[in-house]
């Protein structure tokens, strides 16, 4: 149990950092541009699947191992948490999840498929799918229109009002990160709130996709102190959210 709170608290902390300063975070350091380390899809659980092969090429970088493998099904790129690996080693992974077109900004360079997960054998802890690199740019997005419509700083300002209730936010996507508990992670902006009130940024989960630097709408639950474990509280959240552009 404690191996999974641990990889928990891992994802939620890119979250949570954006949020009220009750909300604890300590994310990796990384260098700048690269994915933060999250934990793996669904909570850091294994999809059962298994990849045998040959190391072709291998490379690190902040903090990744990147392994170009030899399979039967053919060639495959995987990431997993750096631990030394050979070229000419035969390595088998346990896979987590599997990105498409998936871009590493330390790299500059998309791969049109990637594995996550871990070496069996490495002491290294499983490596996951990466939040998407942060877009920090000013923001300002109109309001959406129609009843239940709010600004960013609206919800949090009437958090305990909206509680259990739909609203709709149209804002800018500035992080994402996807599979964590079986859904899919935004942080939302409209240009509404101040940094210093931490009012102008909006947590949404939803089974909807979504890309940093898309101007989306959402529909969703406001919840409100949402606790999800291993000290990782939200003051303010919006759940079971359909998001459209």
């Amino acid at each position: 149990m404690k191996p999974l709170i641990v990889l928990l608290a891992a994802s939620l902390a890119l979250f949570a950092c954006k949020q009220k300063p009750e909300v604890a975070a300590t994310p990796e350091t990384l260098p700048p541009g690269h994915p933060p380390i999250g934990a793996a899809a669904a909570a850091g659980k294994s999809t059962g699947a298994k990849v045998t092969g040959t190391v072709l090429d291998t490379f690190d970088a902040a903090g990744y191992t990147y392994l170009q493998l030899q399979t039967a099904s053919g060639d495959q790129w995987a990431a997993v948490r750096q631990t030394p690996v050979k070229k000419g080693q035969v390595v088998t992974m346990d896979v987590q999840m599997t990105a498409e077109k998936f871009e590493s900004k330390t790299l500059n360079r998309t791969f049109d498929r990637i594995l996550f997960g871990s070496l069996e054998g490495a002491a290294s802890a499983p490596a996951a799918m990466p939040v998407a690199a942060a877009d920090d740019t000013p923001v300002k997005v109109a309001k959406a229109e129609g009843s239940g419509a709010k600004s960013v700083a609206e919800v949090w300002e009437s958090r305990q009002a909206l509680k259990d209730g739909h609203v709709v936010v149209r804002g800018k996507v500035v992080k994402f990160l996807g599979g964590i508990m079986g859904r899919n992670w935004l942080h939302l902006r409209d240009g509404s709130g101040s940094s210093d009130k931490g009012d102008n940024d909006l947590t949404v989960t939803t089974h909807d996709m979504a890309a940093v630097g898309d101007v989306v709408t959402v529909n969703g639950v406001v919840h409100v102190d949402k606790d999800f474990g291993a000290g990782y509280r939200y003051p303010v959240i919006i759940e079971e959210a359909n998001v459209t552009k």
